[in-house]
């Protein structure tokens, strides 16, 4: 694994900015871990998912967390309370029956929809500095989005073979730097949620709108640390993985 060396930004252009973390999902492929608890809450490095993320917002200049909470919820508001323990303050957005990454988003347009907000999927452990991703999205007055890229690293080791079909090397899983991946940090405008389905999920209804309308910007972070986790393996390699990286362990 690289070493991520970057310091942490300072607070999002000296203001403070509201996060909604998308945490209704069943976490399906996680089980049988989610069967008593939500996605967010499942512990990787000795602290939930969750926990995580609060850290690194509130480090950003977040002060105020909207948690979108549906399978679980009472689990997440028994454990995030008021969020003060966390210094920062915690809002529940409930829904009610599974409406999908944009629907969530949707059902708390009155908390969200009066300025530029962060969302982010509930199962990312990420130091990227979204002060940067607001800095991004405000530099382009017609974008109504700006979605953070990380290049994939490869699921597999990759075997590499010169012309006459010799094996001369093997890399273990590289980050695979010339594809790009959706990272699941947002930076919105409130605009946003005139694109936002009642019920389904904004990768397949409401980015490609926007990118077919040129309002959606990407900005490209390396360097970084970033991993969704999505099975008990993640769990694992993220659990190694977090005791480098040193802002997020004080």
């Amino acid at each position: 694994m690289e070493a991520y060396l970057y310091p942490y930004p300072p607070p999002i252009l000296g203001a403070f900015v509201k996060a909604a973390i998308i945490a209704g999902g069943l976490g399906k492929r996680l089980r049988p871990l989610t069967e008593d608890r939500p996605k967010p809450l499942i512990e990787v490095g000795g602290r939930p998912i969750v926990e995580w993320q609060i850290k690194w917002l509130s480090r950003s200049g977040v002060d105020t967390v909207v948690v979108l909470a549906g399978y679980h919820r009472e689990k997440l508001i028994e454990f995030l309370g008021s969020g003060s323990r966390f210094g920062v303050s915690v809002v529940y957005v409930v829904e009610e029956e599974p409406l999908g990454t944009g629907g969530a988003i949707k059902n708390a347009e009155r908390v969200l929809g009066d300025e530029v907000f962060l969302a982010v999927n509930g199962d990312v452990i990420t130091d990227i500095p979204v002060t940067e991703l607001v800095r991004s999205l405000e530099s382009y007055p017609d974008a109504v989005v700006a979605i953070a890229l990380v290049p994939l690293r490869s699921p597999y080791g990759i075997v590499e073979v010169d012309g006459t079909g010799r094996v001369r090397s093997f890399r273990e899983k590289p980050v695979l730097e010339e594809y790009l991946i959706n990272a699941g940090v947002y930076a919105m405008r409130p605009e946003v949620f005139r694109y936002l389905p009642v019920k389904g999920d904004i990768e397949r209804e409401t980015f490609p709108r926007l990118a077919n309308e040129g309002r959606l910007v990407g900005r490209l972070f390396r360097g970084y640390y970033w991993r969704s986790i999505d099975t008990v393996k993640d769990i694992e390699e993220a659990s190694q993985e977090l005791t480098q990286l040193s802002w997020l362990r004080s």
